[in-house]
Formats: C-alpha cells, sequence, structure tokens
C-alpha cells in the first residue's frame, strides 16, 4: 500500500475531514486532497504534523513495504488495517472531563441530600 492511500484510510479511521488535516498542515482543503492523492508532496514537517494527528509515526506511514500482524506498544498493525491507541491529548481532555463531571455529581448528590433531610425536619 502506498504512503498516500495508508494516510487516506487513517484519516478516515479517525473520522477526520480533509479540510480538518489541510488546517493542521495550514492548508486549504483542495490542496491537501492533492497532497493525499500524491499529485503534490508531502513535506517531512507535514507528515510529522499528520503523523501526531493520526496516533502513528511519519515512518509507519510513508512505510510501502506491508508488514504482517505486529503487536508493539502502539497497538496492532495489520497488512490492510492499522490500530493505534487514541493520541495522549485526546485521553487527557476526556480524563479532565471525566473528573469535572464526577465533582459535579458528587456536588449533586450532596445538595440533593440536604433537600431530603430537610424535608424530613
Amino acid at each position: 500500500m502506498k504512503a498516500y492511500e495508508k494516510l487516506k484510510n487513517l484519516r478516515r479511521q479517525k473520522g477526520l475531514s480533509q479540510l480538518q488535516m489541510g488546517k493542521i498542515i495550514g492548508t486549504d482543503a483542495s490542496n491537501y486532497s492533492r497532497k493525499e492523492r500524491g499529485e503534490v508532496k508531502i513535506y517531512e514537517d507535514e507528515w510529522e504534523k499528520l503523523a501526531k494527528v493520526l496516533g502513528v509515526s511519519s515512518e509507519s506511514i510513508k512505510n510501502n513495504e506491508l508488514k504482517h500482524s505486529q503487536r508493539s506498544e502502539n497497538g496492532i498493525q495489520d497488512s490492510n488495517i492499522a490500530y493505534s491507541k487514541i493520541p495522549n491529548f485526546i485521553l487527557e481532555t476526556q480524563h479532565k472531563y471525566i473528573e469535572r463531571l464526577e465533582r459535579e455529581n458528587k456536588k449533586l448528590i450532596e445538595e440533593n441530600n440536604k433537600l431530603k433531610n430537610s424535608a424530613i425536619n
């Protein structure tokens, strides 16, 4: 599989649009589309930015040699599909959100208990 095909597949797996990917490297959707089709060169710094958002190394995208299933720290790479960990920044954001919800839930439970106690008395 060519690097451009891998890039397109990874982008789709992550649910990202060409517009979003273009913004990451500082271009519009049309130019990004040409890059994804291999019509326009993707520079090394662009590969790094794209790989970071996709949660893989730029080398794994650009590697033209397919490997059989391989377990690694970052997940499993199959000959047709790449499974990778969710990027840390997304996990951190979700973790902070969960903590916030837990604090709010605790406050609501306390308030509810106070209201119950005042109704009983």
